[in-house]
């Protein structure tokens, strides 16, 4: 269970009793998640989710990730909305370590994606792109290609341990993109780890975007390549053209692609999936006995990597 923080029932009576939200009826750990300790709070007016922060989180990024939800939520975006104490605050502290509660939004992950959930996140992703524009706040990609060469130099001594010859093929990869990475695509806010466990449907519709803690600034086009890694690979590796182009069409609907995002979208997409190579690598290599959450494998998105050197344009992905 991803929970790291346990909180006692008088924490938790005199954290609640600073919002207006109604008493505590039941209050549960959430399994999923890695990154901070979640449960599901339940008031007698409505459901919650309420976060602690935990140390990979920093907590100088928190008005940024909460910032950005109040924005997109006050434009209809379908995302959780921080909920603010009666001082009007939302960023609290709970167990000594920042926290804060926000609405809960119905619904569950798709194990399997179809073409139609594809699309869906498509239509999806371009409305948060637009929606996003005018949000004053700004935060760098602290995972971008700047960072993951010294990310990188800390999992590099252990990689060929997971496959042969791995160091020297990151290393190969990582200095072909530094060199070749765009300098000037139309930017944003991005969510930055849209996988498929991030976007929630209730009754096969899209019911809203959650975990908004990777989000930043940086190329919009990044987030499409993000997903083309995260959702139209089968399990067997295989590229799935027809969920690829379900996806970027339906963006497209929302907000067109600028002909140097479409040349771009390949190198984007290898840098995507090098970026959770390295994640993963990282977390593979630095494993904590006992741990109840497994690394996930980090040569999926090696073979994904390889699939996008390949590419030699948008056509590959379903566009003309």
């Amino acid at each position: 269970m991803a929970v790291y923080t346990e909180i006692t029932d008088d924490e938790l009576t005199t954290f609640v009793a600073g919002y207006d939200i109604g008493h505590v009826v039941s209050f549960k750990g959430i399994a999923e998640g890695v990154e901070n300790s979640n449960y599901l709070l339940q008031t007698d007016r409505a459901n919650f989710i309420l976060t602690i922060y935990e140390k990979r989180v920093a907590e100088q990024d928190l008005p940024f990730f909460l910032g950005l939800m109040d924005h997109l939520a006050d434009r209809a975006f379908p995302c959780p909305t921080p909920i603010h104490g009666r001082d009007g605050d939302a960023l609290r502290r709970l167990a000594g370590k920042p926290a804060a509660i926000v609405s809960f939004v119905e619904g569950l992950w798709v194990r399997r994606p179809t073409p139609d959930h594809c699309a869906q996140l498509g239509t999806a992703l371009g409305m948060m792109h637009v929606a996003g524009d005018g949000f004053s706040q700004q935060r760098a990609n602290a995972l971008t290609v700047a960072d993951w060469r010294p990310l990188f130099d800390r999992c590099k001594a252990g990689a060929d341990t997971v496959e042969a010859g791995l160091a020297d093929s990151i290393a190969h990869e990582l200095t072909e993109l530094k060199q070749a990475w765009p300098r000037a695509l139309p930017s944003g806010v991005i969510h930055a780890d849209l996988f498929p466990d991030n976007v929630l449907f209730l009754d096969n519709k899209l019911s809203g975007f959650i975990d908004f803690y990777f989000a930043c600034n940086d190329f919009l086009a990044y987030d499409i390549a993000v997903c083309l890694n995260a959702w139209c690979f089968e399990a067997d590796g295989a590229f799935n053209i027809t969920k690829a182009k379900a996806l970027l069409t339906a963006y497209r609907r929302q907000r067109p692609l600028a002909e140097e995002e479409l040349a771009a979208l390949p190198l984007l997409a290898r840098g995507a999936a090098l970026r959770f190579l390295l994640t993963r690598l990282y977390d593979w290599l630095n494993q904590v006995p006992g741990a109840l959450v497994q690394p996930k494998d980090p040569l999926e998105y090696w073979r994904k990597l390889q699939f996008h050197r390949g590419v030699t344009g948008p056509g590959a992905y379903g566009l003309d």
